[in-house]
């Protein structure tokens, strides 16, 4: 989370928020980062007035992403664990997982007994008692995760997608009230993005009935987005 004076930005998990700190941080006179992946329900009160800045990205790109990122690493975070049965599911079984976390009872209770009892700033941040509130929701782990982080109010949220941040960015500020510099607008559209997994194509790990499990529980976002199963961007 990162609050400005005209502005409060919150940091979507895996979907261009690392790129956005470090560009707010170097250019935007006082910002300053308050937490980590913190979600709208915690801004501090002298902020919750003002415009809610945040990215989004495809939900079919973020599955793939998010298990490349952890699989690849020597010690994937207790989520990864948990979903993927200490690494023995694969993709398709452990995104199955993270779909039917608001649905089946016995693969959420596995995952909140590993959970942080609250918050810790650092990874993924998700405590238990937040993640509970997905039970019976139906949601995707994905959409969850938008809803914990921005909330239900929509009026002053301003959300662009990760997909054309470059683009879409610069035009969030603005109408929240933040200029823009010309040496902020280059680094916005010239700088390597950050935080990335190496992975191929996001489309080609689906078959066709995880894909469509996808569409079904992250409806909210693909809806809301204009997303589909094999929209152009893998990142």
């Amino acid at each position: 989370m990162i609050v400005a004076p005209r502005f409060v930005f919150l940091h979507l998990h895996k979907s261009g928020g690392t790129f956005a700190n470090v560009c707010l941080l170097q250019f935007v006179p006082d910002a300053r980062q308050i937490g980590y992946h913190l979600p709208r329900e915690l801004v501090p009160a002298a902020f919750s007035t003002l415009p809610v800045l945040g990215l989004v990205r495809n939900p079919w790109s973020y599955y793939v992403s998010w298990y490349t990122f952890q699989s690849s690493r020597p010690e994937p975070n207790a989520l990864y664990r948990a979903l993927s049965n200490n690494g023995t599911l694969g993709f398709a079984g452990t995104v199955r997982n993270m779909l039917l976390l608001g649905r089946d009872e016995s693969i959420l209770q596995k995952v909140l007994s590993v959970l942080p009892p609250s918050y810790t700033n650092r990874g993924l941040n998700l405590p238990a008692f937040a993640l509970e509130t997905i039970r019976g929701s139906g949601l995707g782990f994905y959409s969850f995760l938008y809803r914990h982080i921005f909330g239900t109010r929509t009026e002053d949220l301003i959300i662009g997608r990760m997909e054309s941040l470059r683009e879409e960015f610069p035009a969030m500020l603005e109408r929240a009230g933040q200029a823009v510099s010309p040496p902020m607008r280059a680094f916005i559209t010239e700088s390597a993005a950050l935080n990335t997994s190496a992975h191929a194509e996001y489309s080609t790990y689906y078959d066709a009935s995880l894909a469509k499990e996808v569409a079904t529980a992250d409806e909210s976002v693909v809806t809301r987005y204009g997303y589909g199963p094999a929209a152009s961007t893998s990142t």
